[in-house]
């Protein structure tokens, strides 16, 4: 209870570490060891960017259509890319050569989730359609997944149990998944309008759901009992993409309205407001182990740290301290009285 208490007297400032003017970005993703960030284009373009030198590494252009996902899969060095033109292709990283590609569903790819332990791929899309790809089997469809009434704009894995997984509709609703099964475990309804995006995170050993939605707010989703546990408001347009930060207890959601915003993960009250001057914001990159975000927008993407100030290490000291110099008072009364 002691160090919940001292967290929360906790504030955080963002370093911008590296800003970079490009064409539309609809997709960010990072590379779990190596210092990459995975852009998907606007412009139908994949991108690898090293955040530490700041200089483009490479660079490809796939296709004619917009690029709504890009994917690193590291343990194969690849990147799969989702494009308007209703294909999916994989390419080697370390040469940008082309393995394969298929345009299997009818209408635009909107989100490419990659299993963090099997050669599963989730590819989401306008076709109301969920399609899982097995690409230790040439890439063959797996399963089809239907019950969406809308375009399926994301779709993200559980971390904790990740035979399952969660999709964002326009159709308003969110709905979980599992691997083994061709209908939903369950259906999430709430948002007013359409839902864009979906993600996962742990508080205090409880699993939640986030979803952001066009009717300008964030949802906080108890994943046991299926209830709303919370609306986050303040947004001033389509909230296009959510995210818990894996190392820090914040949620980060951010807009059409050209906006980051970064919420206490615990009691759900808006901490800052980012605006990095760069439009719209569509996508959010993190990777487990770093205090690093990366944003996607119109204009370009930034990378930032999140990082403690030296005036509040200086105040959390001397907070801890009045702490411990508190219990160990408690303690002394309690010897006392057992003495007695």
């Amino acid at each position: 209870i002691i160090s919940k208490l001292i967290e929360h007297t906790l504030s955080f400032e963002f370093e911008h570490e590296f800003v970079q003017n490009t064409e539309r970005v609809k997709s960010v993703d990072l590379h779990p060891t190596e210092p990459w960030i995975l852009l998907g284009l606007y412009s139908g373009t994949i991108s690898i960017w090293n955040y530490q030198t700041k200089t483009e590494e490479k660079s490809l252009k796939v296709s004619e259509s917009p690029v709504r996902s890009a994917k690193f899969i590291a343990r194969e060095n690849w990147i799969v890319a989702a494009t308007d033109d209703k294909y999916i292709r994989v390419y080697n990283y370390d040469k940008m050569e082309n393995i394969i590609e298929f345009a299997e569903h009818k209408d635009y790819l909107r989100s490419l989730a990659v299993h963090p332990l099997q050669p599963y791929v989730i590819s989401a899309s306008d076709d109301q359609v969920l399609k899982v790809w097995n690409w230790s089997k040439g890439w063959s469809c797996y399963k089809n997944l239907e019950g969406h009434s809308h375009y399926v704009m994301q779709v993200a894995f559980n971390p904790k149990e990740p035979a399952t997984f969660a999709s964002a509709s326009l159709d308003g609703t969110l709905k979980i998944w599992s691997l083994d099964s061709s209908a939903p475990n369950f259906t999430l309804e709430g948002h007013l309008k359409g839902v864009n995006c979906v993600d996962y995170f742990i508080s205090n050993d409880k699993q939640y759901l986030l979803s952001g939605s066009d009717d300008y707010t964030a949802k906080v989703w108890d994943y046991d009992s299926r209830n709303c546990v919370k609306t986050l408001e303040g947004h001033g347009n389509n909230v296009t993409a959510v995210c818990a930060h894996p190392e820090f207890p914040i949620i980060i959601t951010a807009s059409e309205d050209s906006t980051v915003k970064i919420w206490d993960a615990v009691t759900y009250r808006l901490q800052t407001t980012l605006n990095f001057g760069l439009g719209r914001v569509w996508s959010i990159g993190y990777k487990k182990g770093s205090p690093q975000l990366a944003f996607g927008c119109d204009q370009g993407f930034i990378m930032v740290k999140k990082e403690e100030s030296n005036s509040q290490k200086t105040a959390s000291y001397a907070e801890l301290i009045c702490w411990e110099n508190i219990i160990f008072c408690l303690w002394l009364f309690d010897y006392k009285l057992l003495l007695e």
